[in-house]
């Protein structure tokens, strides 16, 4: 070869050894700049990361600390995140180490609901209730087994700045209840209940996860109007009085749409929606339930009057049912309650 020739090819072969081997993430979904609704598809894929063989990626938003790991070298899972303009991090570390990430810009339109999810103007809105001081856990003695739990505000994970952890130890599927009273209002006949529910790691260890609103009405009778994701039939559930006020027969009943808590995927915020309303007399109907999004009609209903001798109120009812021994740590952000 002559002199000339390899002189000519010695940037060339400058640039080619210059040039760094991070091999950042590739993300197929949602594109830089993109619109996009909460939850969202997140699709990315990484090989290597600074020539090591990639373990696990991830993704953050903005300066959160709180990172969503998964094992292996592709993502492909719905993501949920508030309404607003993100910064969307996608992350890979090799297996010696080394970390890499790309970085995107989404705008979140938020999740429009629907039919019976929507809240009228002139309704009553009850908001940031995981927030509020006094809520207090108590052992459901309607479940076998033990348990017992605490809760606190955080800081991280959240969703709007401040969500309420619910911790739970249980042995033999006991479930632990968490209990907070937020106003009254005996004259309100519909409600939608609008939450977000974090699961950590631990959904290994949850049978079900229950979110009810109780209301006294102006006879003095108190509605349950209780609801849950049932991990053991696969089902969303709702409570149903087979008695009386005065002699009461409580029971779970099926909505017949699919629910199980160890299918949400961990670490992500899941959005909660439930539409109901009654009758004067206690008869509650259930209307439609929505996650991350989705809706799933119910239209079902079911006498939910109790004699309980309460003073007027609204409460809601936080609960976390063990699927057999263990803990498990949920979280709760933005909960509101509307009613009109």
């Amino acid at each position: 070869m002559k002199i000339a020739h390899q002189l000519s090819l010695f940037p060339a072969l400058l640039a080619l050894t210059a040039a760094p081997a991070f091999a950042n993430p590739t993300i197929s979904s949602p594109g830089n700049g993109a619109t996009v609704s909460s939850p969202f598809t997140l699709s990315a894929d990484a090989s290597t990361c600074s020539s090591q063989p990639v373990s696990s990626m991830g993704y953050s938003f903005d300066s959160s600390s709180d990172t969503t790991i998964i094992s292996g070298t592709s993502i492909d899972t719905k993501v949920s995140s508030s309404a607003g303009t993100h910064t969307l991090h996608v992350k890979s570390w090799g297996d010696k180490g080394a970390s890499c990430v790309t970085d995107v810009t989404v705008t979140v339109s938020g999740v429009s609901a629907s039919g019976a999810l929507d809240v009228p103007a002139g309704a009553v809105s009850v908001s940031s209730i995981q927030t509020l001081s006094g809520w207090t856990g108590v052992h459901d003695t309607g479940t076998s087994g033990s348990a017992s739990g605490s809760t606190s505000v955080v800081s991280s994970p959240t969703h709007s700045g401040d969500s309420r952890k619910f911790s739970a130890s249980f042995t033999n599927n006991g479930g632990e209840r968490f209990y907070k009273s937020f106003g009254d209002d005996t004259s309100a006949t519909n409600f939608v209940y609008d939450g977000w529910v974090y699961i950590s790691g631990s959904s290994a260890h949850i049978a079900n996860i229950e979110m009810d609103m109780n209301q006294v009405i102006p006879n003095g009778d108190t509605v349950i109007y209780g609801f849950q994701c049932d991990g053991w039939n696969g089902v969303w559930d709702y409570t149903e009085n087979a008695g009386s006020p005065t002699k009461p027969v409580d029971k779970w009943v099926s909505t017949g749409q699919a629910c199980n808590p160890r299918s949400w995927s961990v670490n992500v915020w899941h959005h909660v929606q439930i539409a109901y309303s009654r009758t004067s007399s206690g008869v509650v109907t259930y209307k439609t339930v929505a996650l991350d999004g989705k809706e799933q009609t119910i239209n079902k209903t079911a006498a939910s009057a109790w004699a309980a001798g309460w003073a007027p109120t609204l409460l809601t009812n936080f609960q976390i049912d063990g699927y057999g021994s263990g803990s498990a740590t949920v979280y709760l952000d933005e909960l509101t309650v509307s009613r009109w």
